[in-house]
């Protein structure tokens, strides 16, 4: 018979309390709990970790009643947070059957109470929930995401002090909260906005390093930005934004981008080239961007001159680009374009692209003003090791080959630079 002096010792069970937690936070909640009926010394050491992810894996939907499903889910929550003992730092509610209920403002109250650092909000798709206003009074947060809610800040709301991330995805708020909110964050460091509405932002945030914005916009402007140095901006466009730009009077490029002297990436998705190019848009900034690594231009209308001036002045006040990504929207058949003599007359001839060294394009057709480009690029980057290009999938077999062709035959800076061409998925 195995006595207990023979038994081997617990060596999980007397780990510091601090290796345990963290082995806790690696399991779903529901399963950090019940390590509860392990043994005695493990009744409550869950209830000591600080980060608390409900979503649907803490109450598996198994009875054929949802609504004893979300009973059990919320009387699962409640007894967790009653039963919690050490500090709050996250907390984070994805749940895909729950919609706005009195509980979840009684669980944010609850956190408003514990100086909880990190919210994450996701709940069903069906319908927004509105944020109560206990939550603006969490002082300590540092981290706040919210996905489909509805954002109004109570008129004593001073704003988050320590807040550095803030993401804002498929919600709703009224005209001007948005920048208000964001003049009251002032460490704030990263910015999300997706799937937004006809906004017109004026974005000032002095410590702000990433930004993110998805949607329908009217304008951006980005006026005190000096630590910025990641932009992604996708615009929908829809007809009312469309009227818009056409009568607008002042530079887009100047207004978006002209202030941001610490930019490292900057993607472009969707129709923001467009909004970049509404008006005249000069050859040069004058602001240089010294640190801006990689560049990401998605959808450039060759048969707009000035989405190609956008193109090129990006380029050329980019002194250290490494990479560039680009695509294409051109229509092959459609396709009008500037007038030729544009490559001889108004793009500058005294450029070099000194450390460009990847440069991918994709959706080409084989226009003009496409291989012009294509040309201007290898004739400027005398450090160049690739050049990828994926052909667009309307053009014949007869113009890829026609395509291929041509850029073979391109002048090219550098002695080392590779043209990869690829086609229906393969290369040649």
């Amino acid at each position: 018979m195995e006595t207990g002096s023979d038994r081997a010792p617990d060596i999980i069970s007397n780990l510091p309390l601090n290796v345990i937690e963290g082995i806790l936070m690696c399991l779903p909640l529901r399963d950090a709990v019940r390590t509860s009926i392990l043994s005695r010394k493990w009744r409550y050491r869950w209830t000591t970790i600080p980060q608390l992810v409900f979503d649907d894996t803490c109450v598996p939907v198994t009875s054929s009643s949802l609504a004893v499903t979300k009973t059990k889910f919320v009387s699962f929550v409640d007894r967790a947070l009653l039963l919690h003992r050490g500090p709050i730092q996250k907390f984070k509610l994805s749940i895909s059957y729950l919609q706005s209920c009195p509980d979840i403002d009684q669980w944010i109250l609850f956190l408003s109470w514990r100086n909880v650092k990190e919210i994450s909000l996701e709940l069903e798709e069906k319908e927004w929930y509105k944020v109560p206003s206990c939550l603006f009074s969490c002082q300590y947060l540092t981290h706040l995401e919210l996905f489909r809610c509805e954002v109004h800040p109570p008129p004593t709301f001073k704003g988050f002090s320590n807040l550095k991330s803030l993401s804002f995805q498929q919600s709703y708020f009224e005209n001007g909260v948005v920048e208000s909110i964001l003049s009251s964050c002032p460490i704030l460091e990263s910015f999300t906005l997706t799937y937004f509405d006809t906004l017109s932002m004026n974005i000032c945030a002095p410590n702000l390093k990433y930004l993110r914005l998805e949607g329908e916009f009217k304008d951006i402007c980005l006026e005190n930005t000096p630590l910025l140095e990641t932009i992604c901006i996708a615009l929908y466009m829809t007809e009312e934004i469309a009227d818009h730009l056409e009568a607008t009077t002042t530079c887009n490029l100047i207004k978006a981008l002209g202030n941001v002297p610490a930019l490292e990436r900057l993607v472009a998705e969707s129709y923001f080239v467009k909004y970049l190019s509404v008006k005249s848009v000069p050859s040069k900034l004058a602001l240089k961007y010294e640190h801006l690594k990689k560049l990401e231009l998605y959808q450039v209308g060759f048969e707009d001159v000035n989405e190609i001036s956008v193109a090129i002045c990006l380029l050329v006040c980019s002194p250290n680009l490494e990479e560039l990504l680009f695509s294409a929207s051109s229509d092959n058949e459609a396709c009008i374009g500037p007038d030729m003599d544009y490559w001889d007359k108004q793009h500058p001839i005294d450029c070099s692209f000194k450390r460009l060294q990847i440069v991918n394009m994709t959706d080409m057709s084989g226009v003009p003003d496409e291989m012009e480009f294509t040309k201007f690029l290898l004739a400027k980057s005398p450090v160049l090791k690739t050049m990828s290009i994926k052909s667009s999938t309307y053009l014949t077999v007869e113009g890829a080959w026609d395509m291929l062709i041509e850029l073979l035959g391109f002048p090219r800076a550098s002695p080392q630079a590779r043209i990869i061409y690829i086609q229906d998925n393969t290369m040649t």
